[in-house]
């Protein structure tokens, strides 16, 4: 049987990729954002998955407004990095896990959650900057991943229950998947940060360190907060933070089980316009 061992959480800032694709990884201003990162790297070393199943949002590369799921998940065998305006990352191709994708499918949608299945598109800094954060910058990525794709940019987008009984979903997709296979569920996206308009460049720290501890103790509390709320204290752009509900949702305390254990935990401000969140939560029986 397959199971899900953790989640990790982290933001996915484009200028996270650029620092490191362009060698400035080792300079003043990025030094303490990657520092925050050294510790997953080791542990994800260590606790190594078979798969990751990688929760982000598309910036207008695979989708547009033109046409744009609220869910979709890759069930292709690869998938290429995309050109978001200035070209891919140098970053290696994500191989896929077909199987194990094809099956959440079926076993959610039969749960009653709408999926668009994708068999082919590419993928931008939204699903590669957490993995570069992650792995450093590898030959090739150590493990399948399954991207899942959610609308957070056209309105009107998933509420934060749905995404956390959207994560309860996979988790029970996942355990009964035929195959020994260690999962673990990775949420993408914010922290707070506003783009545009007379408050860009909002930061709101308050809030953010909030969000982690009800995170952590409060997920079902926390997924009762309505999208107002995410967009007035953390930015336009800070209701991509529902996403990191639905790799909470996905951890087994939500069935019964005992608590997850908090493996690591980092905020920093800034990274370009954003505030850095991350996070590692492992199973208690791990």
């Amino acid at each position: 049987m397959a199971r899900i061992t953790a989640s990790v959480y982290t933001s996915h800032v484009p200028a996270i990729g650029a620092a490191l694709d362009t060698g400035k990884a080792g300079e003043p201003y990025w030094q303490k954002v990657f520092a925050g990162y050294e510790f997953s790297k080791q542990w994800l070393r260590e606790q190594r998955p078979d798969v990751v199943f990688l929760v982000y949002n598309d910036h207008a590369t695979a989708f547009s407004l033109e046409m744009i799921p609220t869910f979709a998940i890759g069930c292709a065998a690869q998938f290429k990095p995309a050109d978001e305006g200035w070209g891919p990352r140098p970053v290696p191709e994500v191989i896929g896990h077909p199987e194990l994708a094809a099956h959440v499918a079926q076993s959610v949608i039969q749960q009653d959650f709408d999926l668009t299945i994708v068999n082919r598109m590419d993928v931008d800094h939204g699903l590669t900057v957490p993995l570069s954060l992650m792995c450093g910058q590898p030959p090739a990525w150590p493990c399948p991943v399954i991207p899942f794709a959610v609308n957070v940019v056209q309105y009107p987008v998933p509420s934060g229950r749905r995404c956390l009984n959207l994560g309860k979903a996979i988790r029970k997709a996942v355990e009964s998947f035929d195959a020994d296979l260690k999962v673990q569920v990775w949420g993408t996206g914010g922290m707070s940060h506003q783009l545009q308009g007379p408050r860009a460049g909002l930061i709101n720290r308050e809030f953010d360190n909030a969000f982690l501890d009800r995170l952590i103790a409060d997920p079902e509390g926390l997924a009762a907060m309505p999208h107002i709320d995410y967009v007035r204290e953390a930015g336009s752009e800070g209701i991509e933070l529902v996403m990191w509900l639905i790799a909470r949702g996905a951890m087994g305390d939500l069935a019964g089980a005992p608590p997850p254990k908090v493996r690591h935990r980092f905020y920093h401000v800034p990274a370009s316009n954003t505030a850095v969140g991350h996070l590692i939560l492992e199973e208690s029986n791990q």
